[in-house]
């Protein structure tokens, strides 16, 4: 991204600071994503959009999770569901076509509201709470979500519900915001992202007409959340988080140029010391990136040979490098590290919701050796003569 896209964001990066202190919805910095063609990205070609893949959506998150990592979640979720609708239509046709028109005008924003105070993350099985009764127009949706990411600023929440009847069936129901019925029941005061809004909202008898809703099907395993098939996420989550941890090495590389203790004479980045971990830094970032880009860019080109699987382990393993690249350059600088006039703090606080994201580490982890120890076991290379 380069010229007028990188003022835009530069411009966001400037923002990012007093958010994170106010909490207060980012409503500016989302005007200038949209301003940028960020937010309609991943809008598909057949709907008039530029159809970003998945190597590219992870390229954009990863530019705005370097500038602000909560702009750049509420705009995942909205990526995301552009590009699914893109990959496989679900969504009414004229609905769809209204919320795209709407996207080319302003931001238009829309997010999943899956996560319950009682189930936690649908990503470990379950059946919703959050309940569809039947009515003479449609549906009356009752229940509480958690976490809903931009929820002050959304104008879409896709809601996951069970419906009341006798054989419960699941589905998501599409939801305008500001409908009556919609309530903010828990403030998002988390120690990072703190954003991107991600509030608990309760729906109380939400009015639903009958066509705005998709997939509804039975519950069992074919409902649940198919944990290995999200690498068109996974793999953009973990882009963003390693932008995040970029900008904590710019300014660790910044502070290192220009700090000169009045006993060594010359800055610290002349030290052994902090030329080592500099080093480190680099090698656990660029390693992650190679694995997220080039992961994305296998997904993105249908190339059967990477497994979901993979997706799972490049994100595992770009969360743990992105947090532990940032551990180093705190541990290095200190006291300015965790000072809160210091970028390098609050970007402490963000990397530490990356591994936070469904699938958590130990479900991918679980997924993982599952598929290793299901396989069959390869033939012993041949022996003979290697012990003459």
């Amino acid at each position: 991204m380069t010229g007028p896209v990188t003022d835009r964001l530069a411009e966001l990066a400037e923002l990012a600071a007093e958010y994170d202190r106010s909490a207060a919805f980012p409503a500016a910095s989302l005007r200038i994503a949209h301003e940028a063609g960020l937010l309609t990205a991943t809008i598909g070609e057949r709907y008039g959009g530029p159809g970003a893949g998945v190597e590219e959506t992870a390229r954009i998150l990863h530019t705005l999770g370097r500038s602000d990592p909560s702009v750049a979640l509420i705009t995942a979720m909205t990526l995301t569901i552009h590009a699914r609708q893109a990959a496989a239509p679900h969504w009414p046709e004229e609905l769809y076509a209204r919320v795209v028109k709407e996207s080319l005008e302003r931001p238009v924003l829309i997010n999943h509201a899956r996560v319950e105070p009682d189930l936690g993350s649908p990503a470990r099985g379950g059946l919703p709470a959050t309940l569809a009764r039947r009515t003479a127009d449609g549906w009356s949706l009752s229940g509480t979500k958690r976490f809903v990411t931009g929820a002050e600023g959304l104008d879409w929440f896709l809601v996951w519900a069970s419906t009341d009847e006798p054989e419960p069936r699941v589905g998501t129901f599409l939801v305008p915001g500001g409908l009556p019925g919609i309530e903010i029941t828990g403030r998002w005061d988390q120690l990072g992202l703190r954003a991107s809004g991600s509030h608990d909202v309760t729906f109380r008898d939400v009015a639903v007409p009958y066509e705005h809703v998709v997939g509804v099907g039975p519950h069992g395993p074919a409902a649940e959340q198919d944990n290995r098939a999200g690498a068109a996420i996974h793999l953009p989550l973990a882009a963003l988080y390693l932008g995040v941890a970029r900008a904590a090495q710019d300014f660790f590389h910044t502070f290192a140029r220009s700090r000169v203790p009045a006993n060594l004479g010359r800055p610290v980045a002349r030290t052994e010391r902090f030329r080592r971990t500099a080093g480190e830094i680099e090698v656990l970032l660029a390693a992650a990136e190679q694995l997220v880009f080039d992961g994305a860019a296998k997904v993105g080109a249908g190339d059967s040979s990477y497994s979901p699987e993979q997706a799972l382990g490049a994100r595992v393993l770009a969360d743990r490098h992105g947090v532990r690249a940032v551990e180093l350059a705190v541990r290095l600088l200190g006291n300015p590290a965790l000072a809160r006039g210091n970028p390098l703090e609050r970007h402490f606080r963000d990397i530490q919701c990356a591994p936070v994201h469904a699938p958590q580490e130990d479900i991918s982890l679980l997924a993982i050796g599952t598929k290793v120890l299901d396989e069959p076991v390869a033939a012993a290379p041949e022996t003979k003569g290697l012990d003459r």
